[in-house]
């Protein structure tokens, strides 16, 4: 490939990367050789399969792009020698797959000077990969996805997730999930941020938002709602979600309400 890659090569690689690992986790999903679980923290698990598709994808972008640099979820960041970094998640829904539950995913998404470029979140299990390079629309499979255009809270359906690390923050949370619990028509609990994004792009949720995510959590997610017309911000309607890891995600006529909420609830900090 050109050391100056097109957003829509970004994407395709992206691709391959993301079914690369989603191969891996496909593979190993409620197989009959039992997973070695590690503790990286309170609730925060890790397993040699996180790892094993970890490598598969960055050995798939290092082969094409080697100058590039890779912040990966499990592994040590380099930095690289060119404006591109890549950002893996390999297994998103370490919980879930080591429980059996089939909701995960891997995302990889890359960065420019200008910020997000091109993304890819792959189901393995459900045959689904959600992708989109800056400018070029959102796809799932190939064919172009819209957020949804409901207006208000009432008959929305959103999804969240719990803040299972910063429990310093649950009260703030709490005061947001009351609001959205009696105002919206319903809450969802995936435990996959990065599908819960991407299943937000499509329209198939109508908005989410979490607190205590990782940059390797949402970027691939976030790009795709963006290029599918929806907006993307932090917890009080401000662009730095993906260094503070609060997001609120939905489309464009439904986003502000969310803000709302969640600018009460998280605004006064």
């Amino acid at each position: 490939m050109s050391d100056s890659p097109s957003p829509a090569a970004l994407e395709c690689l992206a691709i391959e990367a993301a079914h690369a690992g989603g191969s891996v986790l496909r593979a190993r999903f409620r197989g009959a050789v039992p997973l070695r679980v590690e503790s990286k923290g309170e609730h925060d698990y890790v397993t040699e399969v996180d790892r094993a598709a970890e490598r598969a994808v960055i050995e798939r972008i290092h082969r094409a792009f080697p100058a590039h640099g890779v912040m990966a979820e499990e592994g040590t960041p380099s930095a690289g020698v060119s404006d591109h970094r890549w950002v893996v998640d390999p297994l998103d829904g370490t919980t879930n797959f080591i429980h059996g539950i089939p909701m995960f995913a891997t995302s990889v998404a890359v960065e420019d000077a200008q910020g997000l470029v091109a993304g890819a979140v792959h189901d393995p299990i459900h045959g689904e990969t959600f992708h989109a390079f800056r400018g070029g629309g959102a796809r799932l499979n190939g064919n172009p996805i819209h957020c949804s255009s409901v207006r208000e809270l009432g008959p929305a359906l959103l999804a969240t997730g719990f803040p299972f690390r910063e429990f310093a923050r649950l009260r703030e949370y709490l005061t947001a999930f009351e609001v959205f619990a009696r105002k919206s028509s319903g809450l969802r609990r995936a435990g996959s941020a990065s599908l819960d994004l991407v299943h937000t792009a499509c329209g198939r949720y109508d908005g989410f938002w979490e607190v205590g995510l990782s940059r390797w959590d949402i970027a691939a997610g976030a790009l795709v709602v963006l290029e599918a017309g929806g907006m993307v911000t932090d917890v009080v309607g401000g662009a730095s979600y993906l260094d503070s890891g609060e997001i609120v995600a939905a489309g464009a006529t439904l986003h502000p309400e969310l803000v709302r909420v969640t600018r009460e609830a998280f605004g006064h900090r």
